[in-house]
């Protein structure tokens, strides 16, 4: 298969026609997207709230506050609020913000806990009590937080009756897809964003479960996902292939043989580059009067979903006559 050629290694902004500074709220703060995300916005005028749960780790704390610096230094800090997310059991913190005319939202992340990649076959991650805690506190940081956040500001949108929710694709998109037709006559817009596995990958505390040799590249030949995170990881500097956590090292490993990775170091020239996509589809999508259901982010996934498309085509036409082979066209007389 042909694949489109991208415009542009490295896109700029593009933003879509707005008489008024747009407002955003922004999940997770501190992580690279959003910090990102940040850096484009505020200096085309944007106003952003920022939101963040103190569980990130040094590093990304100490990015949260040079962005906070740098936004004083350079006059955004009026434009600029960070305000802290509570646990899933309670929005109360989120409230104040109602009071800010909240255009869009970034679901990228969500309210609890700082977001973790979970590396696991389902077998693998059945195998014991502490893997199934990692399922459940999955769902609780990115399908019940996002939601929880959702929740907040619909209010806000519903009497201005206008709004955007953007959605990184996670757990929480199969909530989204039912929450666009919900929201659709108070004029508020949802967008799900599917950007490329390497961005998901290397943005995102990652936590390996313990291999099952059935699962082992030896044994079993299909391109697992632990497999593509190694192979990516590889590819970093040996000295920055992961940052060490304010809470435990980045190679811990428990006693259920459960190791935490760490947050991929990425050099910023790296970073740079992996974010590009996202960015651009969010500042040009963002606010939008007429915005995609849903937006592939690169090249690469159009082309990856060209060919899903095409094969699940192809499995139609197969089996049409499977499917067909209870419709009744006539009315059966007695």
């Amino acid at each position: 298969m042909t694949r489109p050629q991208p415009a542009s290694k490295n896109p700029t902004g593009h933003y879509p026609p707005h008489s008024s500074p747009r407002v955003w709220f922004i999940t997770a703060a501190a992580s690279p997207i959003s910090i990102s995300l940040a850096r484009e916005l505020l200096p085309h005028g944007d106003i952003i709230v920022a939101g963040d749960d103190g569980n990130e780790d040094s590093t990304r704390s100490n990015e949260l506050a040079a962005l906070l610096e740098d936004a004083g230094v350079e006059g955004w800090g009026d434009r600029l609020r960070v305000v802290k997310l509570v646990s899933s059991e309670g929005m109360s913190e989120l409230l104040p913000i109602r009071s800010f005319p909240i255009s869009a939202i970034d679901g990228e992340s969500k309210a609890t806990d700082g977001k973790v990649a979970v590396i696991g076959t389902v077998e693998e991650l059945a195998m014991s009590a502490e893997t199934q805690t990692l399922i459940r506190d999955q769902f609780e940081t990115k399908f019940f937080g996002p939601v929880n956040v959702i929740k907040a500001v619909l209010p806000s949108m519903r009497l201005r009756e206008k709004g955007h929710v953007l959605v990184l694709s996670d757990v929480s998109e199969y909530c989204s897809m039912s929450l666009a037709y919900e929201i659709a006559p108070f004029n508020i817009r949802m967008t799900i964003l599917q950007t490329n596995l390497e961005t998901t990958l290397l943005t995102n505390k990652l936590t390996f479960a313990p291999p099952l040799p059935a699962y082992t590249p030896a044994q079993n030949p299909a391109p697992l996902v632990r497999s593509l995170v190694r192979g990516l990881l590889s590819r970093l500097p040996a000295s920055t292939s992961t940052s060490t956590s304010t809470s435990s090292s980045s190679s811990a490993v428990t006693g259920n043989g459960r190791k935490d990775g760490g947050y991929p170091a990425l050099p910023a020239s790296m970073k740079a580059v992996l974010l590009a996509e996202t960015l651009h589809a969010l500042t040009a999508i963002g606010g939008h009067e007429n915005p995609p259901a849903r937006h592939i982010v690169g090249f690469e996934a159009v082309g990856s979903v060209k060919e899903k498309l095409k094969t699940v085509s192809e499995e139609l036409e197969d089996f049409v006559e499977v499917s067909a082979a209870v419709d009744i066209d006539e009315e059966v007389e007695g």
